[in-house]
């Protein structure tokens, strides 16, 4: 199964990434959606599962919820906006956590379990890249990739 993930928009829709998750069975968006324009474009690629972040105060973002518990092929993710505020430990209990909020791509295996943030496709935050992220999800395992984008 392969899964799009994308976070921090904030209202943005970038062509390249856009591109970048063409393909994919299913889009994760880490929140900071922005405007209602962002889940509709990602909708015209494949099924979304988005979660509001700080900012997604109006539109159909505000009514997102704060966290995601999934199953993908026998995989339990968790996911969340701000992996600091993570209340529990996943370990034994979740194989991914898919975070946002920090702009800055992460793809480690902390044990058993993937961290893992896309970074921001929208605007540019110091000097940290522009990028998405997939999820080749199998019975086997959880592979990420972070794919930085040529903006």
């Amino acid at each position: 199964m392969h899964i799009g993930v994308i976070s921090d928009t904030h209202s943005k829709i970038r062509p390249e990434a856009l591109a970048a998750l063409a393909g994919s069975e299913l889009i994760l968006h880490a929140g900071d959606v922005g405007r209602d324009e962002v889940l509709d474009a990602l909708e015209a690629i494949a099924p979304v599962i988005a979660i509001r972040g700080n900012i997604d105060k109006a539109g159909r973002a505000a009514a997102l919820p704060d966290v995601q518990d999934l199953a993908f092929l026998g995989h339990r993710f968790y996911m969340l906006h701000d992996v600091k505020t993570l209340a529990f430990d996943p370990h034994g209990r979740y194989r991914v956590v898919v975070a946002g909020h920090s702009h800055k791509p992460r793809n480690e295996w902390v044990g058993d379990v993937l961290y893992f943030n896309p970074g921001s496709a929208g605007p540019r935050r110091f000097t940290l890249p522009i990028s998405v992220g997939r999820l080749q999800v199998s019975e086997r395992g959880v592979v990420g990739e972070i794919v930085e984008l040529p903006v």
